[in-house]
């Protein structure tokens, strides 16, 4: 083993970590890693200010959506319906699915993520979420429902949120080039890391990769932190394997820029997502078809 750990701070509700997906997914499978752990640190907290105007707020924050989606390629719904009213219920949901194994997680938060920059109703209710993930293969959606409600669960969400909001000196005042350099943000009295950033601890020493980077920058940072911890040649996977792909995640996964054979195209006003046929079966954007 290298020694290489992953800290991944992020948020279900976030267009910079939707977009980062396909480099995410890239890494997942190239990293010899003793553990990938992600903070939930919540973008939308119970305590922000409601807006005076929804349906302004609304507009607006659906044209950054859309401003975002120039840098990153990543999907954008044609309609929002709101801006999301709490990250809560969608990080309490990613987080109690992690007890039933890293692969059902990873699919209940693609689903979550899709509910906003897919369908444009944000799973921002318990209720909400339970709904968007029900069918995903192998989840127990009775089971994620009591882990959501326990306090066990409450307890590490409300970690997460202490966890994301000290972060690393290397990251407040932050200033670099590109549209999203990863500087900390403010939240509340204080600051937390800029969603998504990576923490790479190895045998030699620790790298921060904030915001949205190219993908050799996280490559770089893994190598020098854990010698011999990046394989060059993953073995990326298939529709079958990922069961929901992006444009973006088409041509760096599956090195081709045509459809995958045999996908369920769902149209988004900034590209189509690509399901497989079982993910289609109970993904709610088919339902709503």
């Amino acid at each position: 083993m290298t020694g290489l750990a992953v800290v991944e701070y992020t948020d279900p509700m976030c267009p910079w970590a939707w977009g980062s997906e396909p480099t995410f997914r890239y890494l997942r499978a190239a990293l010899a890693v003793t553990g990938w752990r992600r903070v939930f640190g919540i973008l939308f907290d119970l305590d922000d200010d409601p807006p005076p105007d929804p349906a302004a707020e609304t507009a607006w924050y659906h044209r950054h959506l859309q401003d975002i989606s120039g840098h990153t390629g990543a999907p954008w719904p044609a309609v929002l319906a709101r801006v999301a009213l709490s990250s809560w219920p969608s990080s309490l949901a990613a987080r109690a699915a992690q007890e039933q194994g890293d692969a059902v997680a990873d699919r209940v938060l693609r689903r979550l993520r899709e509910t906003v920059f897919v369908l444009g109703e944000p799973a921002d209710t318990p209720e909400r979420a339970l709904a968007a993930v029900c069918g995903v293969p192998g989840l127990d959606v009775e089971r994620l429902a009591a882990a959501m409600a326990a306090p066990g669960t409450g307890r590490a969400a409300r970690r997460d949120h202490r966890e994301a909001r000290r972060p690393d000196p290397e990251v407040v005042g932050l200033r670099g080039p590109g549209p999203h350099p990863g500087a900390a943000k403010p939240a509340g009295e204080g600051v937390r890391y800029g969603f998504p950033t990576l923490v790479f601890t190895g045998p030699a020493g620790r790298a921060i990769v904030p915001g949205w980077r190219p993908l050799d920058h996280y490559l770089d940072a893994a190598e020098r932190v854990a010698p011999g911890s990046v394989d060059h040649a993953p073995k990326l996977g298939d529709l079958a394997l990922h069961r929901s792909l992006t444009g973006p995640e088409v041509r760096l996964l599956l090195g081709v820029t045509a459809p995958p054979a045999g996908a369920v195209e769902v149209p988004t006003a900034g590209g189509p997502v690509f399901l497989d046929q079982d993910e289609a079966a109970s993904h709610p954007a088919t339902k709503a078809r």
